[in-house]
């Protein structure tokens, strides 16, 4: 078939000093309730990202992946326990732009990939080219290459960066080329490698870095990524060996930064870690910070905003009731609970991995159970998130809450974290609550779209929330402290010093004092915008990454 985006396509023209042609390569893209093909906040930073470029006019592609089965769809077991349920998804607003390219696979010459395109006028984006190899004339596993995002088998998740990063790397071709290639990530790291033997200069290829957790760090056996088709063709031994770091590894990120003209962190504070983190390998970029941030029109509530604007604090309120009414509906729909609109509610909500911890409030029992049956100060806490379909220990922290909180009404968790449950988490808390232990977070979107609709951040001060906090006036920070010290030590000091800012600070104030309560609110409101809004992080990505 002919399409008007079987060649590089913009249904505007550019803006001047935008008119580079950049194409974004990313593992996921959370661009709205209905395409589920994001897991968390890589995707909806990248969401935001398409979004703010289609707002600015800029020159840019999206290249993803589309999953068959996205992430999971989050529901119960009959105990109200997680269950990871995977069900085949279809999208009849998706275009087929008639590219198709071929990869190699292991032992298959010859994998067909075809490009979906989401074009910009579905949900407000630049042009989005979605890969599959679920395509007629493949043979049965190549299909199931693109069935599951993060999928949980070694060789599958080697074929989805190929996938992703080759047939990538050939699709962008096929358009006409792009002026820049950028990695968000370092799934994507074989588009480098195909690109690099086909010509493209290094200026051309840039690079972000998004966690120093090892999971976003892939490292795996040169050998065998060579024998995969990792390269885009076979390396001799002598060309493989200066790839290869940590005794015959090779590193995505290592790599990535090595063949990026320039790299970027997501925080200031990241690339502070980052650097300390790839100072030991020769040849890596220099990296930059560029914060993340998230787009404001999609996240924002009109009528917070036109609140904020006037600073009407009747209006807000008014708003905000109606806010939290909405969430608690969902939370009476799934729990059987009413909660309360006149309660300070607090809200914990993101993937749930072991340094985001939380299960914080319950390092000290007894002070919970105080905390939660205050009559002078009632709360109401809700927990939601997905944690990764086979973390273990994620899902018994999510199950332990579930356990802990069926018998009391004013605690509920929440399934299905995904766009819309975050939205309505946002507008409808109170209370942001994020807890990871400091350095491991590289930066924490979540906090900012909460601030965008007047929740407040209550939080340690990691990743973004360095950038953005001023304590007391427009959040609530815990105390630092040395970040060094065993993981036990940490929790048992931040548990405490989290409850020292609940019950000393956060409470009397928003029971005693509204209108400095409100102050806050507005604060938090003028603090995180423009600064934290995608459109600022756009146009940051073009002047100090892409130019």
């Amino acid at each position: 078939m002919t399409s008007k985006y079987n060649k590089w396509h913009m249904p505007y023209e550019p803006a001047k000093e935008f008119n580079k042609k950049v194409a974004y390569f990313s593992m996921e893209f959370g661009i709205h309730q209905a395409l589920k093909i994001y897991s968390g906040g890589l995707g909806f930073l990248a969401g935001s990202h398409m979004r703010s470029g289609f707002e600015l006019k800029q020159n840019m592609i999206g290249i993803g992946m589309l999953w068959k089965y996205g992430y999971y769809d989050q529901g119960r077991n009959g105990d109200q326990t997680m269950k990871a349920n995977f069900i085949e998804k279809n999208y009849s607003f998706l275009e087929d732009s008639g590219l198709e390219v071929e990869v190699k696979l292991h032992d298959n010459p010859s994998v067909k990939v075809r490009a979906m395109v989401l074009k910009p006028e579905i949900f407000g984006t630049v042009p989005m080219y979605l890969l599959t190899t679920d395509v007629e004339g493949n043979d049965y596993l190549s299909r199931t290459v693109t069935n599951y995002l993060y999928d949980a088998n070694y060789l599958t998740r080697i074929s989805q960066s190929i996938v992703l990063g080759i047939a990538g790397a050939k699709i962008v071709e096929a358009l006409g080329g792009a002026d820049v290639y950028h990695l968000n990530e370092g799934h994507a790291l074989p588009a480098f490698y195909y690109l690099r033997d086909k010509g493209v200069k290094k200026d051309q290829m840039v690079f972000t870095t998004h966690t120093p957790e090892k999971a976003g760090n892939e490292e795996r056996d040169g050998r065998h990524l060579n024998r995969c088709g990792f390269f885009g063709r076979y390396l001799p031994e002598q060309e493989l060996q200066k790839e290869m770091v940590n005794n015959g590894m090779i590193n995505y990120t290592v790599s990535a930064l090595r063949m990026a003209k320039k790299s970027n962190a997501v925080s200031k504070l990241h690339a502070k870690v980052s650097r300390d983190m790839w100072k030991g390998f020769k040849g890596i970029s220099k990296i930059i910070p560029i914060t993340n941030a998230q787009n404001q029109k999609f996240w924002q509530d009109e009528v917070i905003e036109e609140a904020h604007q006037k600073k009407d604090a009747k209006l807000y309120g008014q708003r905000k009731v109606a806010l939290k009414k909405t969430l608690f509906d969902e939370v009476l729909n799934q729990t059987n609970k009413l909660f309360d609109p006149n309660v300070l509610t607090m809200v914990w909500a993101r993937r749930f991995a072991g340094y985001k911890r939380a299960d914080l409030l319950l390092g000290d029992l007894e002070r919970f159970e105080r905390l939660i049956s205050n009559e002078k100060y009632p709360v109401q806490i809700i927990w939601a998130g997905k944690p990764y379909p086979h973390d273990f220990y994620g899902i018994d922290i999510f199950n332990h809450l579930v356990h802990y909180t069926k018998q009391k009404s004013n605690l509920a968790v929440l399934v299905g974290y995904e766009i819309e449950l975050s939205r309505k988490l946002k507008c409808g808390s109170d209370i942001w609550l994020n807890t990871p232990r400091i350095t491991r977070e590289a930066s924490g979107t979540s906090g900012m779209t909460a601030a965008m609709n007047g929740s407040v951040n209550v939080s340690t001060n990691d990743g973004w929330i360095p950038e953005f906090a001023k304590d007391g006036k427009n959040a609530f920070i815990l105390e630092a402290i040395d970040h060094n010290m065993p993981t036990w030590d940490q929790d048992k000091i931040d548990c405490k010093n989290l409850f020292e800012i609940l019950e000393n600070k956060v409470l009397p104030m928003y029971y005693d004092k509204p209108d400095k309560w409100q102050e806050i609110v507005f604060k938090g409101i003028d603090d995180v915008l423009p600064e934290f809004g995608s459109n600022r992080m756009a146009e940051q990505y073009y002047k100090e990454l892409y130019g």
